[in-house]
């Protein structure tokens, strides 16, 4: 996960595009915005992180560093 990306992507698309992009990945098709990542996963990694940013920063008013905290918070009790 790297956070350039991710904050390159809250920066230059939606939510719609973003999930649009998801969805071609999951298919296997090639996706029609630009996504950094050494493959696949690390791609659909950035684009998750980026949906839920996007989704906290509407519905709880925060900023970026904010949203991303409480991202990294809920990925590090998924694996823990």
């Amino acid at each position: 996960m790297k956070i350039p990306a991710i904050k390159k992507l809250v920066s230059n698309y939606s939510v719609e595009e973003l999930e649009e992009a998801e969805e071609l990945l999951l298919e296997e098709k090639p996706i029609t915005i630009e996504v950094e990542g050494s493959d696949d996963g690390e791609q659909l990694t950035h684009i998750f992180a980026a949906i839920f940013i996007l989704e906290e920063i509407a519905k709880n008013d925060v900023d970026f560093k904010t949203a991303l905290r409480r991202y990294t918070e809920k990925v590090r009790n998924s694996i823990s």
